[in-house]
């Protein structure tokens, strides 16, 4: 029987040979990664960047050679029919038009590809121009008239650029630092040109068939924005149901260039505006309306999109419709505001109007009414004349004051209500309780009933002490204590 150390010992046996495996085979991995990153390495080293076919590769893709014999052929054939019961997603037609989508969009990346290359071929000859020239396009077609001419005077750049462009790009050209190119990289420099010419030609082939399929792809879309914008604005964002899935704010840059005005004014150029621009309904629009046009162009492009996503409209109603609203709301737009009228005066009221009532008014009122004196003043008696201050008509008129028989100038006024009110509060607040008095008090009162009296203003004082004994005294004179119970 073994014993507990022995036990120990062959447990330990057992870790160690474990340990021993698991060495093993992470010495194993770190071998096999190390030889796949020099594999990594020396592809990578084995890539020759100046050889324009390791570059762009798209051309020689069997995908690419299968859309564009398919293409070739249905525009071929024109017009094709389909059956209504058919889902659209399993019409041939309807895949082919969704592969053409993804290829465009492949064009577009290849084409910034082979730019690159061709801006960094072309640097050493003219550095200035990929500054001047931001559009591929339009930057390897002006690269291919150049060529390796120093002299830019002996170059027709006409139909290429605009004229500003064109003008600036002399000017560059004659203060340029730049040397001709070796005839070796010139050549890979047009040959890169050629094909971003040709992937370019066979992008708006692919375009072109799609913009044909568009009445029955997305007749809605169509039926706002065109065909043909239709069309470009499913190339660039990928598929009818990723231009669905797109907001509106980006449906309005779909397209967009970066614009070089060479320090010329900016108030005519649009900026942030794609394909949108295209339109009927944008080219037609007031130049100062054209970006509130361009957005709700765009808002309702992507309503459209999400109507032909689900097929909710084979018929193009719905696109119609919006159409339409977006016409009435840039007419609604251009409206001039109305005139202003002019405010007629109000009917004059023939009764007098209701002023406000109350006590605070009856009291101004009254505080403020004509005395019976000065009414008396105002008033002339006929065929009496009137006394007046200096005499003889002379001075201020005294009116009929003093022509009541009395012979003075003078009319007892009554006492206001006010006033009578005042001085009823005070003889209540003067005669009302009694009380402790000082020294100062009267013994004369002035009564309502009974006139001036002469009154003892102690007797209250002397009633009110006689009662406070009487509670504390019998009539004997003794002392008398409340019990408390």
């Amino acid at each position: 029987m073994a014993t507990l150390a022995d036990s120990f010992l062959a447990d330990l046996e057992e870790l160690s040979d474990n340990e021993l495996e698991t060495i093993e085979e992470e010495d194993g991995d770190v071998a096999n990664m190390e030889e796949d990153v020099d594999g990594d390495l020396a592809d990578i080293e084995a890539l020759n960047y100046d050889d324009l076919d390791s570059v762009s590769k798209l051309q020689k893709t069997q995908r690419y050679n299968d859309i564009m014999q398919k293409v070739e052929e249905s525009m071929v054939k024109g017009s094709f029919t389909t059956d209504e019961g058919m889902v659209l997603e399993d019409d041939p037609e309807y895949q082919l038009i969704v592969d053409c989508n993804a290829l465009s969009v492949d064009i577009e990346n290849e084409i910034v590809i082979i730019h690159n290359f061709i801006r960094e071929k072309y640097r050493l000859k003219f550095p200035e121009l990929e500054s001047l020239v931001h559009h591929p396009i339009d930057y390897a077609r002006v690269v291919k008239r150049i060529a390796n001419e120093m002299d830019l005077t002996l170059v027709d750049l006409e139909g290429l650029l605009p004229s500003a462009i064109i003008m600036v790009v002399s000017v560059t050209a004659s203060t340029t630092s730049g040397k001709p190119l070796p005839e070796d990289v010139l050549q890979k420099t047009i040959d890169a040109c050629d094909r971003a010419l040709t992937l370019d030609s066979s992008k708006k082939k692919v375009l072109d068939f799609v913009e044909s399929r568009m009445g029955y792809i997305a007749p809605n879309l169509s039926a706002i924005v065109g065909s043909a914008v239709a069309a470009k604005l499913m190339g660039t964002a990928g598929g009818l149901s990723s231009l669905a899935k797109m907001p509106a704010c980006n449906v309005q840059l779909l397209g967009a260039k970066k614009k070089n005005l060479a320090g010329f004014s900016t108030a005519t150029s649009q900026f942030r505006v794609g394909y949108i621009e295209q339109t009927e309904i944008f080219q037609s629009t007031p130049p100062s309306l054209r970006m509130r046009a361009c957005r709700l162009l765009a808002s309702k492009s992507t309503l459209a999109a999400r109507v032909d996503s689900t097929r909710g409209d084979p018929s193009g109603s719905v696109g119609r419709k919006l159409r339409e609203e977006v016409s009435k709301k840039i007419e609604k737009w251009q409206e001039p505001p109305p005139a202003k009228q002019p405010k007629p005066l109000p009917v004059p009221d023939s009764e007098p109007k209701k002023k406000r009532g109350g006590r605070r008014l009856r009291k101004m009122k009254e505080r403020y009414a004509v005395t019976d004196m000065r009414k008396l003043a105002n008033r002339m008696q006929f065929g009496i004349p009137e006394e007046s201050s200096l005499g003889d008509g002379l001075g201020e008129g005294y009116g009929m004051l003093g022509q009541a028989g009395s012979g003075k100038l003078r009319v007892a006024a009554g006492q206001s209500k006010l006033a009578a009110k005042v001085a009823k509060k005070f003889k209540e607040r003067q005669f009302g309780s009694g009380g402790a008095t000082s020294g100062l008090t009267s013994s004369l009162a002035f009564t309502p009933v009974q006139g001036i009296e002469l009154s003892n203003p102690q007797a209250h004082a002397h009633q009110l002490g006689s009662g406070i004994q009487s509670t504390y005294f019998s009539e004997t004179g003794t002392f008398s204590r409340i019990k408390r119970t």
